[in-house]
């Protein structure tokens, strides 16, 4: 038996309205703020990620800089341009590369492709399914997946979701 793995699923934290251009857009006060929550409440929760892949967006980057702050880790991201404009789809084609020896990854992206994904992932048996309206996935979110096998094993309906937080700083 494979051991479990943790994915853990990322919406970036609130941004600036404004900037040259979407993807230069970085995060206001609040999103600093919620996403340094939001790695506080992952690090209490025992999340220590081995990868974490993050969409070049200033706000993702910048997310994941306050996130590892809150939590306390030292990861250093892989940034990923095709984050920023994938599906479902290219998501779990990222999570299928992960090496075998990675058991926690976190992958920070964008709405609405993280909301979908969540959907998607959820197979109605963890303690936190239906903690997530159809269509919500607020910025600062995170859904907490168990994977059990290889992760060739993240498919659709085939992961528990565990926990689902929205930080609020």
């Amino acid at each position: 038996m494979e051991k479990q793995r943790l994915l853990v699923v990322v919406r970036h934290a609130k941004a600036e309205q404004f900037a040259a251009s979407d993807v230069e857009r970085v995060l206001s006060e609040r999103g600093r703020d919620d996403g340094r929550a939001l790695g506080e409440w992952l690090a209490g929760a025992g999340v220590e990620p081995d990868v974490a892949y993050v969409s070049y967006a200033a706000r993702t980057r910048e997310t994941w800089d306050v996130l590892a702050s809150g939590a306390g880790w030292d990861l250093t991201p892989q940034i990923d341009g095709a984050l920023y404009g994938t599906d479902e789809a290219g998501v779990l084609e990222l999570v299928h590369s992960t090496p075998d020896d990675a058991s926690t990854v976190i992958v920070v992206g964008h709405n609405p492709t993280m909301a979908m994904l969540v959907q998607l992932l959820d197979d109605g048996e963890g303690q936190a399914s239906g903690a997530i309206e159809l269509g919500s996935f607020p910025t600062s979110a995170a859904a907490v997946f168990a994977v059990d096998g290889t992760w060739d094993d993240v498919v659709p309906v085939g992961c528990r979701l565990l926990a689902f937080q929205v930080g609020r700083g």
